[in-house]
């Protein structure tokens, strides 16, 4: 390891676990296709459809997609098909790879520590369910009764799971060409932009941009609490001054306040911008 350089020691000690279960995984890659015969209805279907022109990619294995959106709480219910646990454990190993190779292209003079820090800020729950509402995966996600009842849809949990499980569908469907090209697409801005690498506290980030921008310190409140008392969702507000800045939504009210310290911090830095 002595006479390796930088960058090919950070590219071997970030990847070689990685590798690992790619090439386990990839070897086990028949044991992964699904059963037909479990096909949504034409509602669910046209929802699909609006999936996969937000990926730019069609499926050939349509019964993938619906695999990767079925949670086991469906199939406890129904004892239809198969839930998507197996894609998002396969779908977790694709896109620790796929991130990895586009870290150490993106910052070459990065160190292991570095890179290693920066991926699992780009993979953390709620970085994945933002990608899952991005796409909209929540309404197409097939559900026990209690489990959409109780707001299952809008979990931050069932949603990163989702978008784990299609990342897996994509690859074993069209190759690590489509799931390299969808990853690449929606990680890239987080990789500009720079506020999804930094690991500050955002409510910390935000309360100096606020002194500094308007001379005021933001304000939380708590909006609402729903779901069952075992699974809270908690809503805040933020304020400066009267002005709603946005809001955030989290498991717990922490992680609310920082979602919404998150938003008010983007759109300060959009004022900013506006003015300069």
């Amino acid at each position: 390891m002595q006479d390796l350089n930088g960058r090919q020691g950070a590219w071997l000690l970030l990847c070689v676990r990685p590798l690992a279960i790619f090439a386990r995984l990839r070897q086990a890659r028949p044991s992964f296709e699904p059963e037909r015969g479990d096909l949504m209805d034409d509602k669910a279907q046209g929802r699909l459809n609006e999936i996969e022109e937000k990926l730019g990619y069609r499926f050939r294995n349509r019964a993938l997609l619906e695999e990767a959106l079925t949670h086991r709480t469906y199939v406890n219910e129904t004892g239809a098909g198969k839930d998507n646990q197996r894609l998002e454990f396969f779908g977790d190993a694709v896109l620790d790879f796929l991130l990895s190779d586009l870290l150490l292209a993106q910052f070459p003079e990065s160190r292991e520590g570095e890179l290693t820090r920066m991926r699992a800020a780009l993979v953390d729950e709620a970085s994945l369910a933002r990608m899952a509402a991005d796409l909209d995966l929540g309404s197409c996600l097939r559900l026990g009764r209690g489990e959409d009842k109780g707001g299952g849809r809008l979990k931050r949990s069932l949603l990163a799971d989702a978008f784990e499980a299609l990342l897996a569908a994509l690859y074993l469907d069209g190759g690590i060409e489509a799931a390299g090209r969808v990853v690449k697409e929606r990680f890239a801005p987080l990789l500009a932009s720079g506020e999804a690498l930094s690991g500050r506290d955002f409510k910390t980030d935000l309360q100096e941009r606020a002194r500094l921008a308007r001379g005021e310190l933001p304000r939380y409140q708590l909006k609402q609490v729903s779901g069952p008392d075992h699974d809270r969702i908690f809503t805040v507000e933020i304020y400066l001054g009267g002005e709603l800045m946005g809001e955030g939504v989290g498991r717990t009210k922490k992680e609310a306040e920082q979602d919404a310290a998150r938003a008010a911090t983007m759109l300060l830095k959009g004022e900013s911008c506006g003015r300069s």
